[in-house]
């Protein structure tokens, strides 16, 4: 059990001053870090960062696993009017450096697991301020060891305080990654717990309450950051996992009686794929809030997931530019495949091409806005004004508002197909095929015709004893012909060993689509 104890105020140093020895996170080798150690070393690293001549509007960025490492230089950020950029440690060293050029980076921290893509990222950038941390000491050449940053002998807080923000880039599965930038408030970083429990509690889920936050997808994800840090700014210890596999997930969850957890429809689908005398061997009954976003999940695992674990299955659609919807458990079951209401503070609207409000029930491009938030995307005026209507921004997903408000998503437009001037949204019958139990993973998208301008084809992943060829795509096309009209079904089913998928569950389907597009345009 984690150390428990009476606590006056939420957030990281409130936390520390009150009850030091209060359990913030585990490591994934195991390692209990408490609130002093972890604010400790945040304050540390902050005041190193202002020693390097860093200042309130610049940026460091981070190249890091999960570990207290990855979170104390966010707070470090957090509390010194920084921009933190958190970068994707799949990412080549081409596309390291662009981030790190594009965000300005004045700093960058890496971990020696990426050594020769962090030395060649940051020479092709040309940063000078480079730190690494790892269990060999932080070996990376060319970087100082992160040891030294803030070794000062003197302790305590950075000065002065300001409250910072993370940038993070968009995915890049439609185009190259864009930082996602918010202007500074200027608040008191100690103030950013009050927010954090706003949010939390559209899940359900309070300050304290004997809560524990299960981190199982990389940090460097925007929701997996925020649940992350708002979990430790109230007081919920944070278990890290780097590398998720389904059975270990379930030995955490029963180990350290988790309540919450951020997932993907990926990882429930890992999940059940596990025998059932093996998901019986864990106890779940800690969990409070299993909740998902970042990729469609069938209806038909969505279920599956409600079976076995009970109504803690909460979903919700936002993105990084701010804004969302959400739906428990109960309300899906009365209204299947939808992503729920605006939560509170969140305006959601459909809107046609020309800017102008939808009747219910019809399709068209999905608007938000949260609050007054506002954001641009870094070095991108065009796309940033590309993205607005009526005060509001779309990241091009269509969807529709039924008679009751509540938002169903169709599909992505860039990833919709034209086939002889009929709209076809590929999600649907990805979610379809996806039913099937020799399909592991699967990927549609449109190809050239020359006749139909596009048509239709699918990648699939077949599970585990499932022989790819011929037979298996008959038997999957006689499959979807009871479920889907027939100018929906493939033409033609390709078989992979994996798809291209990051660790969070978004699939890069442009890798799969693009080869078949070289040299030609689509109309999307």
């Amino acid at each position: 059990m984690f150390y428990i104890g009476a606590v006056d105020a939420t957030g990281l140093w409130a936390i520390a001053a009150s009850t030091p020895d209060r359990a913030a996170a585990v490591e994934p080798g195991g390692r209990v870090v408490s609130y002093a150690a972890l604010a400790s070393e945040a304050d540390r690293y902050a005041r190193g960062l202002r020693a390097l001549g860093l200042s309130t509007g610049d940026t460091v960025a981070a190249l890091l696993p999960n570990g207290v490492a990855a979170l104390a230089v966010y707070f470090a950020a957090i509390e010194t009017g920084l921009y933190v950029v958190p970068i994707n440690w799949h990412q080549a060293p081409a596309e390291v450096a662009y981030i790190l050029s594009d965000s300005a980076a004045k700093a960058f921290v890496a971990h020696e697991r990426f050594a020769g893509d962090a030395a060649e990222a940051a020479g092709l950038a040309g940063i000078k301020a480079r730190f690494a941390v790892g269990p060999g000491g932080g070996t990376v050449p060319g970087f100082e060891p992160l040891s030294v940053l803030g070794d000062d002998g003197v302790g305590g807080r950075p000065c002065p305080r300001t409250q910072g923000a993370p940038m993070l880039y968009t995915s890049g599965t439609s185009g190259r990654p864009k930082g996602v930038r918010r202007p500074l408030t200027g608040a008191d970083p100690d103030d950013a717990a009050a927010q954090a429990a706003w949010f939390f509690s559209i899940f359900g889920l309070a300050p304290f309450d004997g809560h524990v936050h299960l981190c199982g997808s990389p940090l460097y994800h925007t929701a997996v950051l925020n649940f992350a840090a708002i979990s430790i700014q109230l007081g919920h210890p944070v278990v890290l996992m780097d590398g998720w596999d389904p059975e270990e997930a379930l030995a955490l969850v029963q180990r350290h009686r988790v309540t919450h957890t951020h997932a993907v429809p990926t990882q429930f689908r890992r999940m059940l794929a596990l025998p059932e005398e093996v998901r019986a061997r864990y106890d779940t009954s800690s969990l409070r809030a299993v909740i998902h976003s970042a990729a469609p999940c069938p209806a038909e695992l969505k279920r599956q997931m409600i079976d076995w674990l009970g109504p803690v299955i909460v979903e919700y659609y936002a993105a990084t530019e701010g804004g969302g919807t959400l739906i428990t458990a109960a309300e899906w079951l009365c209204k299947p495949g939808s992503v729920g209401l605006p939560w509170r503070g969140s305006q959601v609207k459909v809107l046609d091409r020309d800017g102008h409000e939808v009747p219910a029930g019809q399709q068209g491009l999905v608007y938000m806005k949260m609050g007054t938030s506002e954001f641009s995307y870094h070095h991108d005026e065009e796309k940033t004004r590309a993205a607005r209507a009526s005060g509001m921004f779309t990241v091009g997903d269509i969807g529709y508002l039924d008679e009751d408000g509540y938002l169903y998503l169709c599909d992505r437009s860039s990833d919709m197909i034209i086939s002889g001037g009929v709209n076809i949204y590929p999600a649907e019958i990805e979610a379809e095929l996806s039913c099937h139990p020799a399909v592991a993973d699967v990927a549609v998208f449109g190809i050239p015709h020359e006749d139909w301008g596009e048509e239709v084809k699918a990648v699939v992943e077949p599970a585990g004893g499932a022989e790819p060829g011929p037979a298996l795509t008959a038997e999957l096309l006689g499959f979807l012909s009871g479920r889907l009209a027939r100018y929906k079904l493939p033409r033609t089913i390709d078989y992979v060993a994996e798809l291209p998928r990051d660790p969070n569950g978004k699939l890069y389907k442009r890798r799969l689509r693009d080869p078949h597009w070289a040299g030609r345009d689509r109309a999307i």
